[in-house]
């Protein structure tokens, strides 16, 4: 399953590790039972199991992602990968991160805004609101402007002169699109969704949590359905 987010990015499902009835499994194991056929004592077992944070059965789950996004949001991404630790509930663990290098591969697309978004007032991490009409095809001039002139020189540095790509990358912007592929067990995932599907987040990765979050959907249905119902989250899938 492959989702467009933005202009240029994706989410893409390139393999899965179990089903609904693997967290069931798992939790049930102690008691020595497996089942095979999901019904409500098992729906009652998942939404106990959330509510009252006994995770380790949800990362028997296991998802791998390919993700297209711009470096600014893969930035912001990669936060929920590192600093991975080791206690029973934590919700950083159980991450594999592979990324495509600019060392290798020439960087050749680049995030384009359709729209500008002003300077909260009073959060100063936050955008709040639009620019009016003039200053948002204003806004847009420069950044093309500027775009335009530092792909040109990263081309020439590379082309003209034979400047290693490893090092002729250090100009580009954050507006340059990676790839990675990302490796995650379902608690992780939604670790991720909770803290980038808010609204005080930045637009931009709000919308691939949004997408993830129908396609881990997609994926675990009832599982899913569950954890977002004892979270108290509202699917739009």
């Amino acid at each position: 399953m492959k989702t467009k987010v933005l202009d240029k990015g994706f989410i893409e499902v390139v393999d899965s590790l179990g089903n609904d009835l693997t967290v069931v499994n798992s939790a049930r194991v102690s008691f020595g039972k497996r089942k095979t056929k999901w019904d409500k004592g098992d729906e009652r077992l998942v939404r106990y199991l959330a509510k009252y944070k006994h995770y380790s059965p949800f990362r028997h789950l296991q998802v791998q992602f390919h993700v297209k996004a711009p470096e600014f949001v893969m930035r912001q991404w990669y936060k929920h990968v590192v600093g991975i630790e080791t206690t029973s509930n934590g919700s950083t663990k159980d991450h594999a991160w592979n990324e495509i290098s600019g060392r290798y591969v020439p960087v050749e697309e680049f995030y384009i805004p359709e729209i500008w978004r002003k300077q909260s007032e009073d959060n100063k991490q936050a955008s709040e609101g639009v620019l009016e009409s003039e200053n948002n095809s204003r806004a847009k001039h420069y950044y093309d402007t500027a775009l335009s002139t530092t792909v040109n020189m990263y081309n020439r540095l590379i082309n003209d002169l034979g400047v290693a790509k490893e090092q002729a990358r250090v100009i580009l912007p954050l507006s340059q699109y990676t790839e990675v592929y990302w490796t995650a067990s379902f608690q992780a995932i939604m670790n991720f969704i909770e803290l980038r599907n808010e609204k005080t987040s930045q637009i931009e990765i709000q919308e691939y949590a949004k997408a993830m979050l129908k396609i881990t959907h997609h994926t675990f249905p009832k599982i899913t359905e569950i954890w977002a119902e004892a979270h108290g989250w509202e699917m739009d899938v």
